[in-house]
């Protein structure tokens, strides 16, 4: 039998060296501590880097997809910001407006409040004079008080006639209005008593 040479040894010894290699980087491979795939794919592939895996400086495709969505969405904020600070500016408005409307109705109150104060004292200083004139009227002669009244405009003699009535009512006599309207002129007396009926 004849002996192995020194040569063919070295072969043997290498092409074991290698398999061990080869067997070694697969196995490093499978147990994910190195990535073959990607090594090789670096040298050999033809085909352009993956958007998500891109290295250089220029963002992905991906992240610009992102960026766009988030500038569009961060856009449609704004205009709704937008929208519904005008809503509360026509709101403000619309509020002051009606502040305003609310001070005048309430000035206007105020002044037909004073209107009408000044109204009862004129008013209580005219009833107290009523009072008055029909109390000389009753204690004057009859003949002197209708030539005094006749000359007086008809809305006070009605009042003070009516006070006549009143005050005979409460003391429980007798009013003698009917009676001075007797003797008024015919058309002056007729005057009177068709107003005391309307008014």
């Amino acid at each position: 039998m004849k002996s192995i040479s020194d040569t063919t040894k070295m072969i043997y010894l290498i092409i074991l060296i290698v398999f061990i290699v080869v067997v070694g980087v697969f196995w490093l491979d499978y147990i994910g501590m190195i990535n073959m795939g990607k090594t090789i794919s670096r040298y050999y592939t033809t085909e352009a880097p993956s958007v998500v895996d891109a290295t250089d400086d220029e963002p992905s495709l991906i992240e610009r997809e992102e960026f766009e969505k988030e500038k569009n969405r961060l856009q449609e904020r704004i205009e709704e910001l937008d929208t519904r600070e005008a809503k509360i500016v026509e709101a403000e408005k619309e509020i002051q407006e009606e502040r305003l409307k609310l001070k005048e109705i309430k000035q206007g109150l105020e002044l037909e409040k004073k209107n009408i104060e000044m109204d009862k004292k004129r008013y209580s200083g005219y009833k107290k004079n009523v009072q008055d004139l029909a109390g000389k009227i009753q204690s004057m002669p009859p003949d002197e008080a209708v030539s005094i009244m006749v000359q007086w405009e008809d809305p006070l003699i009605i009042d003070v006639l009516r006070q006549i009535d009143q005050d005979a009512a409460e003391a429980g006599t007798a009013s003698i209005s009917s009676y001075l309207i007797s003797l008024m002129p015919r058309e002056k007396a007729g005057r009177i008593m068709y107003l005391m009926t309307q008014l």
